[in-house]
C-alpha cells in the first residue's frame, strides 16, 4: 500500500504546481516608499457606485492571502498600505519607469535617482495592482501583468489567481518585525 501511496502523493504535488504559469510582469515604485516599515494593509473600496473593474472577490482574496503570508495584518483602522487594483479589458498605453531592482534600491534608499519614464503598450486583459502609503497619501508600488499569448480571462478564477501571484511575487517585503518574530500590538505605533 505504501508503494502505491508515495507515487500518488508525488503526482498530486506535481499536478498542483502545473496550474501556475508565471505571467510577464513589470513593476515600478516610488523612491519615497518605506518598504521595510509597513505592517498593516487594507483593500481599497471604490467610492460611489462600484466600478466593476475595481471589484473582484477572487482578486481581493488572493491579495489578502499573499499579504498575510508576508506577515501583514489586515486592518480597516488606519492601515499603513491601501491596496487597489484595476482590470483593463481593452489594450492601453501605460506610463511606467525603468528603475533599479527594488531589492537593490532598498539597500541604499537613494531618493536622488531620476525617474526614467517609459511607455508600455499593454495588450487586452491587463491587471494592475497598486500599493498606496496612507500616511504619505501617495502610490509607492505598482505591478502589472498581461500575457504574451492572449489576455487574462477575468471570468476565469485560475487566471485571476495566477495574475495576482505573478504580480505580488515582485513585491518581496515582509511586514516589519515579522521575520524577527516581533509584533507590535500598540495601536499608537500604527499611526
Amino acid at each position: 500500500m505504501k508503494k502505491i501511496l508515495a507515487p500518488l502523493v508525488v503526482l498530486a504535488l506535481l499536478t498542483s504546481c502545473l496550474g501556475y504559469k508565471e505571467l510577464p510582469v513589470e513593476y515600478d515604485y516610488s523612491y519615497k516608499g518605506n518598504f521595510k516599515k509597513y505592517r498593516t494593509f487594507d483593500i481599497m473600496k471604490p467610492a460611489g457606485p462600484a466600478d466593476s473593474s475595481m471589484v473582484n472577490s477572487i482578486i481581493e482574496k488572493s491579495i489578502v492571502a499573499r499579504m498575510k503570508f508576508l506577515g501583514y495584518r489586515q486592518s480597516e483602522n488606519r492601515p499603513h498600505l491601501i491596496i487597489g487594483f484595476k482590470m483593463f479589458d481593452d489594450s492601453l498605453r501605460f506610463n511606467g519607469y525603468n528603475q533599479p531592482a527594488i531589492e537593490e534600491w532598498v539597500k541604499t534608499q537613494n531618493d536622488n535617482i531620476e525617474y526614467d519614464a517609459q511607455k508600455f503598450t499593454m495588450s487586452t486583459g491587463t491587471l494592475l495592482i497598486q500599493f498606496y502609503d496612507r500616511r504619505q497619501n501617495r502610490s509607492i508600488w505598482q505591478g502589472y501583468a498581461t500575457t504574451m499569448y492572449g489576455s487574462i480571462d477575468f471570468n476565469n478564477s485560475r487566471h485571476l489567481r495566477n495574475a495576482v501571484i505573478s504580480i505580488l511575487d515582485k513585491y518581496r517585503f515582509w511586514a516589519e518585525g515579522f521575520m524577527e518574530g516581533t509584533t507590535v500590538s500598540n495601536q499608537e505605533n500604527d499611526l
